[in-house]
Formats: C-alpha cells, structure tokens, sequence
C-alpha cells in the first residue's frame, strides 16, 4: 500500500486495484463496519469514507473485499473548537466525496447529538490515492437560534454544471444552497431553499442525496430513529423535482416538505434501520446494523437501477 501524508496531519492509504462485474447487490467482505457512508470511484478504486474519529476511509480492489486505510484528520484543525460548540476530539460525522473541476472535495460535520451547535467543514485533494488533503476550513455553521442544522453535508453538481450543498437534520428539514466553485463555499448571503421535511413529531429528516436522472434531481433521504442498533428505524426515502432548489415530490404527487418523500429501503429482518445514504457513480452506498451481529453499523452497496421513472434496486 502507498500512503500519502500533509503537514496538516491528514493521512490516506491506497493501492493500485482492479474492477470487476458484478450483480445488483453487492456481497461485501472484509472490515465493513461503517455509519453514514459516502463512496466514490477513483480509477478502477472504490473508496468509502464514513463517521468515525478522523473521518474513517476505507478501500476496495474487487468491490467486494473491503479494507481500511488510515483516517483522514490525525488531529483536529484549531477552527472545530470556535466552529461547533460541545464538540470534542476527532469525532467527524457523515463525510461526502465528489469531484468538482478535477479535484476531490470531502465534506464532513462536526457537531454534539441532538444539537444545532454545528459547523460543515471541507477538506480537498488533487486525488484520493495522492492524499496530500488539504484542510478548507469552515464551510457554514448553525447554533441554537437557526432552526436547521448544518450536518450532513452533500456536493451536487447540477445539469448546468454549478455546485451546490445539501445539508440538514431535524428541525426544519433539509436544505440546499448554491456554492461559490472558486471556493467551494456559499455565496455570501446565498438563498438557503427548504426542499425536504419530516412531518411527523420527530421532525426526523437528514442525509440529503442528490442525483440527476433523466430529466429529474433525485433527492434521497433519511427518516425516523437511527443510532439504536436493532432497535433502529431509520429508513430510506425519495422525491425528486424538475429544480435543483424543488419543489420536490414524490410517487403521489406530494412535496416533500410535507412528506418527506416515498419510501425507498426499510430494511429487513437481517439489514435493519438502513440509511445515511449516498449516491454516485452508479451506485446506492448505506448503512444498515447487522440483525445477526449484535445490531452492528455495516456498509451496504447496490447498483442503482431505474424503472418508470423512479430508483430501484
């Protein structure tokens, strides 16, 4: 394996892999243990990055056997103290990698459970396999007086080639705003537009996914109770608008500020409570805890197909 490494105390592992072909569902092996995945294709590489101290990173050279590489941050940047208040060490939560203009952008969140007291903040790389991360610093941040969370970052680029954030979790819902591509970072007084809303008294709605699919953007979603093992109820659903900005519908025609959107994955009696979703590359990456591992976080990865207009797996 080769490592890279920056002053910054950012560190990565990779290895010259091959691909291969395979069917819908993905029968992973290996150190799979992970919680709000984001996956990419490097080459022929698949990488996931997910929660954990430091942001943890893993690898595959098959899509099938998964290993782990070293985390990202090494040590926290000076700016996560000020940026998001009760935070503390190298927790990161629900990384999100893209490539924007022939660079790798990694979003991430800090924050403390159940608090607005949150920041996004953003690392980039010329490419995954070189490392050499550089820390961007602050993105946006929330406290107690906004009525949105600013976790749960997602990079969508539009049909028009324009980058944009989607975030939130709780309260108010889900939201998007336009990035300034010379920064990655929001325009100064950009629109936040609501796009997503869990009517129900949990108010519990987060980890915006955004595709573009044939005319629609596809806005995938998580629900309910997540972070309980097997007592889980997470689930995973979808809506989608002709706009970027919504509104955004789902299969009956209702916005999904009052929905929430269709459901999409509820799990099973193996896979229960899946969510944390992330789409790309032609793939639906989550997680989902393991009925026959004590309840344990897992990766799961699917081809994502389409029928009638709508994902499928």
């Amino acid at each position: 394996m080769l490592f890279g490494k920056i002053s910054t105390g950012i560190l990565f592992a990779s290895s010259l892999l091959v691909s291969q072909v395979y069917g819908d569902f993905w029968n992973l092996s290996g150190d799979i243990g992970c919680h709000d995945p984001t996956i990419i294709k490097e080459d022929s590489t698949w990488f996931a990055f997910c929660t954990g101290d430091g942001i943890q990173a893993k690898y595959s050279n098959d899509k099938t056997t998964w290993e782990s590489a070293a985390q990202i941050f090494l040590s926290a940047p000076s700016w996560w103290a000020s940026a998001a208040s009760g935070h503390s060490g190298l927790d990161v939560w629900a990384p999100d990698a893209k490539v924007f203009n022939n660079r790798v952008y990694l979003y991430y969140a800090i924050s403390s459970f159940g608090s607005q007291n949150s920041a996004i903040g953003l690392a980039s790389a010329d490419s995954i396999k070189a490392g050499s991360w550089r820390d961007d610093g602050l993105v946006l941040k929330t406290t107690s007086s906004n009525d949105y969370n600013a976790i749960d970052p997602e990079l969508v680029i539009d049909n028009d080639g324009k980058p944009w954030l989607a975030f939130g979790s709780f309260w108010s819902g889900l939201k998007i705003t336009e990035l300034d591509p010379a920064t990655m970072k929001p325009y100064q007084n950009a629109k936040i537009y609501s796009i997503a809303a869990n009517p129900n008294d949990s108010n519990a709605i987060e980890a915006a996914s955004i595709v573009y699919h044939d005319g629609y953007y596809y806005l995938f979603a998580s629900i309910d109770k997540c972070c309980s093992g097997v007592d889980s109820t997470y689930k995973i659903v979808v809506s989608r608008s002709k706009s970027i900005t919504g509104p955004y519908l789902d299969k009956n025609g209702v916005d999904a500020m009052q929905s929430a959107g269709t459901i999409f994955d509820a799990g099973n009696d193996k896979w229960i409570g899946p969510g944390g979703q992330d789409v790309n590359d032609g793939v639906i990456a989550r997680h989902a805890y393991d009925a026959e591992d004590n309840g344990a976080p897992k990766l799961l990865i699917n081809d994502l197909n389409w029928s009638g207009g709508w994902p499928t797996y």
